[in-house]
């Protein structure tokens, strides 16, 4: 009944085009005379901010909807780490030592894809932050395997461009930070973090903040790199100085390889069946 209802109204790309038809004159061109929905201006004011956020949120969700992607497996990482192949051109000898996660990322994204397209492509479908570095390898390995995969890009000074291996009709772009985020996590079946700067930091501990106070599910969550991951981070330091419990630190665990992190995460769907 619904949609027998709104077909009796005339659609908004209608009316956009019939106001371009109009004849020209001082009223016309006011920007007064716009429609509300197709003045950019009007769009881009503060006071619409919160629209903003609500057409960043929907937009892609009606699209992963309309494709049928019900679950995710997250990839973070960094955005400076290159192939091995041009490790020379890495900043530091760190990311050129890093430059294995690379591979890594690509290969776990590849088996991953090979398991989601026996679902159809509907479960376990790859999405990164759809640029350089880590989130290249991610879509990359997808795309090895023949299969789709998400890429969810943000308008930043620098890194701006999505890579060439995101599925492009699943390439999204955004303007607020809080909005990408929940989309990585909406749908996340698995978050597997590689090494990476500010960025990767920031969603690795918004994802575990929400896991260790029940606000998202339990699910394998996997940090790629224990030597580099220690090395930053003194995590038995936080649980011994009572700042998180000690059962916080069950709430991820350390891989070194691909093979590892999908037989994680296959054991950890195989016992969330029901016997």
């Amino acid at each position: 009944m619904t949609d027998d209802r709104a077909s009796q109204f005339r659609d908004a790309g209608t009316d956009r085009s019939t106001a371009e038809q109009v004849p020209d004159t001082p009223q016309t061109r006011a920007p007064a005379y716009r429609l509300a929905f197709n003045d950019l201006d009007f769009m881009l004011r503060e006071d619409l901010r919160p629209v903003r956020l609500q057409l960043e949120l929907l937009k892609p969700e009606l699209i992963l909807n309309e494709r049928g992607i019900r679950s995710t497996v997250v990839l973070f990482g960094g955005a400076r780490i290159p192939e091995p192949i041009n490790k020379d051109t890495a900043r530091t000898k760190t990311l050129a030592d890093l430059s294995k996660y690379y591979d890594e990322a690509r290969e776990f994204a590849r088996l991953m894809t090979l398991k989601s397209m026996a679902a159809y492509g509907r479960d376990y479908v790859i999405a990164t932050g759809g640029g350089p570095g880590v989130m290249e390898a991610g879509n990359r390995g997808a795309a090895d395997a023949g299969g789709a995969s998400i890429g969810l890009n943000i308008v930043l000074p620098h890194e701006q461009a999505p890579n060439e291996y995101v599925t492009p009709g699943m390439c999204f772009n955004f303007h607020y930070f809080a909005i990408r985020k929940m989309h990585f996590l909406m749908r996340a079946r698995a978050v597997c973090v590689f090494p990476g700067g500010f960025g990767t930091l920031d969603e690795t501990f918004e994802a575990l903040t929400l896991i260790q106070t029940d606000r998202m599910k339990r699910m394998p969550f996997l940090l790629f790199g224990e030597e580099f991951w220690r090395k930053i981070i003194n995590w038995e330091a936080l649980a011994d100085a009572g700042t998180i419990s000690a059962e916080d630190l069950d709430l991820f665990q350390f891989v070194e390889t691909a093979a590892d992190a999908v037989r994680i995460i296959a054991e950890w769907d195989a016992a969330q069946v029901p016997c």
